[in-house]
């Protein structure tokens, strides 16, 4: 399957920071999530990709186009969607207005045109009734959907988003992995995030990152298959242990080396991550 993202060797260092260190992949259709701690690096790439930010080292296609050229960086903005961490709302815009801008800058000049594919992305994100209202009254969780709804103007091919569930209730992180989901479908997705359970429940591929490198690169299935005999159940925080915490049953689970006649748990994605953190499987799946 042609990736719709290739990358090789990219690198970028801030001051004395390495935030990108040889760092290479391969994305294909459907939603890859991207672990890893604070200061992994996960932002850092994702901007790249997004060509808001270019590397000091390396190459990537996205969608067939070099965005290390002029040409191909505009043949990439203009098949992207990019959801911040942070988007840039203005308070006084309206939902409608905000996603509008966004469409201009995507360089669609013919306003029907335009305003028809608005109000499209506002109806797919499920905001047509809250259109005219003003972001600065609207929920946390509206607030994102309208980013995403801006994000996903002009059906892009590749959808990038950075911690989109970040400040959302249960509820609201639901409704919000319906829409990933659905945009999943037909294209390429990158979702950073910190919620293993999110990576669990949508993604198809998973990347961990840690120090400006990648330090996994698989299914979730494989990730958690790394933790396979390596988590277990005691009264007591076993010393021993990589990572424990007591559950709601009162019992330890514990993470790491077990000892001898340990009872062993079924492991989740979340174990494997942490072991992986913890530097006992460092190399990229095949």
């Amino acid at each position: 399957m042609t990736p719709t993202v290739s990358a090789s060797g990219l690198s970028l260092r801030y001051g004395g920071t390495r935030a990108l260190d040889d760092v290479s992949l391969r994305l294909t259709g459907g939603v890859t999530g991207l672990l890893g701690p604070n200061g992994a690096g996960k932002t850092t790439l994702l901007r790249v990709l997004a060509t808001a930010l270019p590397a000091d080292r390396g190459a990537f296609t996205v969608l067939g186009h070099d965005p290390g050229t002029a040409r191909g960086r505009q043949e990439v903005r203009r098949r992207l969607g990019y959801l911040p961490q942070t988007p840039g709302f203005h308070p006084d815009f309206t939902a409608f207005e905000f996603v509008d801008y966004v469409a201009i800058l995507k360089e669609m000049t013919d306003r029907a045109a335009r305003h028809r594919e608005v109000r499209r992305v506002l109806d797919e994100v499920g905001l047509a009734d809250v259109r005219g209202k003003r972001i600065r009254k609207l929920s946390g969780g509206m607030r994102q959907r309208v980013a995403l709804g801006a994000a996903l103007v002009g059906d892009p091919g590749f959808l990038v988003l950075d911690e989109p569930t970040v400040g959302l209730d249960p509820e609201q992180r639901m409704r919000f992995r319906e829409l990933i989901a659905g945009a999943g479908e037909g294209r390429t997705v990158l979702l950073s995030t910190h919620q293993t359970e999110d990576v669990a429940m949508l993604c198809h591929r998973v990347l961990v990152m840690a120090g400006g490198r990648v330090r996994f690169e698989g299914t979730p299935a494989e990730l958690t298959a790394r933790a396979a005999g390596r988590v277990w159940s005691s009264t007591e925080r076993d010393p021993g242990a990589r990572a424990g915490w007591r559950t709601g049953t009162g019992s330890f689970r514990n993470v790491g080396d077990p000892p001898d006649g340990a009872e062993l748990l079924e492991p989740t994605l979340e174990d494997g991550y942490l072991l992986t953190l913890d530097g006992d499987a460092v190399e990229v799946a095949a």
